[in-house]
Parts: structure tokens; sequence; C-alpha cells
């Protein structure tokens, strides 16, 4: 992220480079190749408004076999837009949206930090566009005549209080969103099967990342982003990047990123929330990241942060560098409740390679986290701060350490046993990271800072316990 050219507009090579000389084994994280060509904002298509939806129900009922043909189809275009997969997450709440849309059950975002309740329902949007493989990019982006693209539904979603739905398909990614929304109008990219949208390279890939955004209030939420299969072109070295502020990525699964580019110190991650474009406050709630960067690379991260924000309740492991890494702007940062395994580094939280500030990563809260099975365990590097505090983490089997922390920083309440996850396993294609009934990091979280939630949408109370990690018991 490292500033390494003159710029001209808004075009940034390599622009998430880092340098952290504190180790051997340097972990640095990569960034943003801009090449230009994103999707642009444009007018938005028609919306489907309730009057149009009777329309076509009307429509359907008529007795004539090409419309028959023509309403069963449309009835499963509407069906494939019904959620699907969010556990402990109810499909609808409250009054419906005007055209019918689906409601989802998301996490507050660090943008609405006076909301009260652990959860809140995304609103009804004033816009509502839809996707399906099936569908057209002439179509109007309606449930019933939806967009066939993501390419598409990025020149229609350009307004603040807007809901893009995306079917179950699959997608070619290489796209780039703009357009901001609102503190009281977010922009919402939902998956409406959880894991169901599939991003993956298109045949010919022209820059570096899966989604690039640079909007502010804009969600994204349930998508599967995919890198094993690059096409022609340029290689992915980023699933899902954002450069805005007050941004939410949510229960995604984000994986085989970057496994065979060049190690470069170009660098990369699965996950980059970056400074540089002065965001802030972002949040990274209830992703499974696995399988990213080459063997060995240092270059390639997890979760890659340089500004404030939230990190919770994300399953991270079998990453090049770092699972979760803070490095150049990152500070005022909340970690709490993921699982980080059979990685390089299972924690880096520092500063250097600065953009906007000298101050160094400080007032970053560290707990219930566990880090098992790494190289390193938590490290402190470049510059931090003496008001970090690390609670109640399970470390253990991080052979070169477990905790190295700066300043005379000491950890509290440190869990050193085997968490003892149900199947848990370096190379199997889907290792299990719940917990046994025996697992030591049962009832030993703390309740500050704790997501309500766990990975799988299960309450986590202090009548229970807040177990350490991304799972509750």
């Amino acid at each position: 992220m490292k500033k390494l050219v003159t710029f001209a507009s808004d075009i940034r090579v390599n622009a998430m480079l880092c340098c952290s000389a504190a180790v051997l084994l340097t972990a640095c994280g990569g960034g943003m190749t801009d090449t230009g060509n994103g999707q642009q904002s444009q007018t938005a298509a028609v919306v489907t408004s309730s009057a149009d939806q009777t329309a076509a129900n009307s429509a359907a009922t008529t007795p004539n076999a090409a419309d028959a043909a023509a309403a069963q189809a449309t009835e499963a275009a509407a069906s494939s837009f019904e959620l699907s997969g969010y556990d402990g997450v109810p499909a609808s709440s409250g009054a419906a949206p005007a055209d019918g849309a689906p409601r989802l059950l998301a996490s507050i975002s660090a943008s609405s930090p006076t909301v009260s309740a652990a959860t809140t329902a995304t609103p009804a949007t004033t816009y509502n566009y839809y996707v399906s493989p099936t569908g057209s990019d002439t179509a109007a982006g309606t449930k019933a005549a939806p967009f066939k693209t993501l390419a598409r539904a990025v020149k229609a979603a350009t307004k603040a209080s807007t809901t893009v739905w995306v079917a179950p398909g699959t997608y070619a990614g290489g796209i780039k969103t703009t357009a901001s929304g609102t503190a009281t109008g977010r922009i919402y990219w939902v998956s409406t099967t959880k894991w169901g949208a599939k991003i993956v390279p298109p045949a010919s890939s022209s820059n570096n990342n899966a989604w690039d955004n640079r909007g502010n209030y804009v969600s994204i939420i349930g998508f599967d982003v995919d890198g094993t299969k690059s096409g022609s072109g340029t290689k992915w070295t980023h699933g899902i990047y954002t450069g805005g502020s007050y941004g939410m990525i949510q229960n995604n699964h984000i994986h085989h990123i970057a496994k065979s580019v060049a190690c470069t110190s170009a660098g990369g991650s699965a996950i980059g929330v970056d400074s540089y474009y002065h965001g802030v406050k972002s949040d990274i709630v209830s992703n499974v990241v696995n399988d990213i960067g080459p063997a060995g690379c240092t270059y390639v991260q997890g979760i890659y942060v340089s500004t404030s924000g939230t990190i919770k309740n994300n399953l991270v492991y079998r990453v090049g560098a770092v699972g979760i890494h803070l490095w150049h702007d990152a500070t005022n940062v909340i970690i709490t409740n993921n699982t980080v395994t059979s990685s390089n580094f299972g924690m880096v939280v520092g500063g250097g390679d600065f953009y906007y500030t000298t101050a160094g990563a400080n007032n970053v809260y560290v707990a219930n986290n566990i880090i098992f099975d790494n190289k390193y365990g938590i490290s402190e590097q470049g510059k931090t701060g003496t008001a970090n505090k690390y609670v109640n983490n399970l470390v253990f089997q991080n052979p070169t350490y477990n905790i190295s922390l700066r300043n005379g920083l000491k950890a509290t309440g440190t869990i050193s046993s085997n968490p003892l996850f149900k199947a848990y396993s370096r190379t199997a294609v889907t290792p299990d990271f719940h917990l046994t009934s025996s697992s030591p990091a049962i009832g030993r979280g703390t309740a500050t800072n704790a997501y309500p939630t766990d990975l799988d949408g299960k309450a986590r109370n202090a009548s229970t316990g807040y177990d350490v990690g991304a799972y509750q018991h």
C-alpha cells in the first residue's frame, strides 16, 4: 500500500505494499492495481413497483401456453431471490418493501454505533435491483426481469438507499463499485443464498481483484469469492478490497486467491480494508477465508486492515503470510472471536509505512481469539501504542513464539491449550473448527466487545458463557 509512483487521476499501482522490518520473515501485504477500467456509475434503471408486480401476477394467470411458460419462468426467477442459508437469520422482518424484496438481518456497522440492538434488519431501500445468471443485461433489473451480470448492476446501483439482490449462480468478477450510500441509506450487495452467488475470474482478466470497492456506506454480504480457476490475463491477488469508509464485509467465503502467483512485494489479500483513500471504520464480520497466497510467501495476507474498525467472528486458515494483519495507519481496531490456524503468522498488530499519521497501532483490543498451529502466534511489529489490550485469547502450538508484545505490555487470561476442534487438519479440504465438548475455549471468553452471535449465527450469551474463537459450542 506504499505510494510508489506519481498518481494521475485515480490510478494507483501496488497500492497496498508494506514492509515491516521487525522480523526476518517480513509480514507484508499487497494492494490494488487500478487499471482505470472499473465500472462507472450510470443512471439507475427502472425499479419495480408494487403495481408492476401486481400486473405481472395478473399476466401470469392468462390461460395461454406461452404466457403460462413465461409465468413459470417468472416464478422460478422470483424464488431464486428468497433468502437462504443465513442460519439464525429470519428471511423477513417487519412489513415487506414496496417491490416485494426480501429482508436480511445484517450486523450493525461501525457506521451506526448508536444502535443498541445486536442486529438490525436491513431496511427497505428506495431502489432494488436483481441479478440472475438467467437474466439479461438489457432487462430492467427487476425481480421478474433481472440483470445477468454484476457489471451491469454496478451501472445501475449508483444511489444511496439501494439493495442489489444476487441469485445463486456463477458471475464474472473483476468489478469496481464507486457509488456511496449514506449513514441512513446504505448500499447493500446481497447474495440471496449464503455463498450461492459465486464470483470467479473472467475468461480474460484485466485487473488483479475480484471486487474493488471505493464507495462509502457499502455492505457486501454472503458471496463466495473463488479464485481457484484463473483464465487468461491478470491473475487475482485480491478478493474483496475496500478503500471506502463505514463498510461492511460480512458472511462471505473468500478462498484460493493468489495461490499460483509469483511471490513478490506487490502482495495481496483476501479481504483488504485500506486507509489510503481516507477510509475509516469498516467492519469485517463472520467471513471464512482460506487458502490464500503461495505457501510460505510472506506478502499475501488473509485479512489486511490499515484503518479503524472491527474484525469479528472470522475463520482464517492456510494463509501464506498473516491470517489477520494490521499495518500502515491501522488504529482503534477491535479484533474478537476469530479463529486463525495453519498460517505463517496468526496475527500481526502494528503500524509502519504510514500514509497520513505516524502514531502507530494503538487502542487495539484483541480478545477471545484462537491462534493455533501457525509458525508465529500474535506479534506486535513496527510502531505500536501502550493502550493495546490482549485478553482471553487461546494461543497454542505456534512454535516460533505464541505471543510477542511491545512496550512492556502483557496479555491477560491467555489459554495455553489445544483448542480441541471437532476435526482439525492442516490439509483437509474442509476441516471442522467447531469446538468439542471438552474444549478449553468453552466459557473462557469475555463479553466485552464480543459479537452477539457466532459464525453460524448462534447466540453468544452470559448464561452459556462466552466461548473463545469463531464458534460458540
